[in-house]
């Protein structure tokens, strides 16, 4: 029923399941084009930092309060991924070896809610690439920044050969 609605199936989204769904859907409506972007939407569901500058200074980057239901909705559904074999789930994982667990839950609440509004705006369905893949993105773009680095540097990057016994 929920996809006769909308037009996409929503709980194709690791984490979001019907309940979760009719939650988003209830809370933002069939019409997502109110927002521009997706980064407008995250804003709206307060899952963007706030970054309050002065004099070129950071003084706060920490995310707005709200009672916003759907972004309740959405941070439920990003913990739930803590224990899956996904790449939203390698993704909080990697956020929440580097930070706590609240900022990985917002980080990958943002990332759902820009796949939701993907999804509705555009009329395509999401496909996981699993978490091998995303660990082998994720190696490549460290890869490629330190290599970046290493040239700016003057440096040349040379893999290890792996020492045969």
């Amino acid at each position: 029923m929920l996809h006769k609605i909308t037009g996409v199936d929503l709980t194709q989204i690791p984490g979001i399941e019907a309940n979760t769904a009719l939650k988003l859907i209830g809370e933002i409506g069939r019409d997502i084009s109110r927002w521009p972007s997706a980064k407008h939407f995250a804003s709206w569901l307060c899952l963007c930092p706030g970054n309050k500058i002065s004099g070129g200074r950071v003084l706060s980057s920490k995310t707005r309060n709200s009672k916003n239901r759907a972004a309740a909705a959405l941070r439920m559904a990003a913990q739930c991924l803590e224990r899956t074999d996904t790449a939203l789930g390698a993704f909080y994982r990697k956020i929440k070896s580097r930070k706590d667990a609240p900022k990985a839950i917002t980080a990958t609440a943002h990332k759902l809610a820009i796949l939701v509004y993907t999804m509705l705006k555009k009329g395509e369905s999401y496909v996981d690439i699993g978490q091998e893949a995303y660990e082998k993105q994720y190696e490549a773009r460290v890869l490629a920044s330190v290599k970046r680095r290493a040239a700016k540097l003057g440096y040349q990057i040379v893999p290890a050969i792996p020492a045969t016994a």
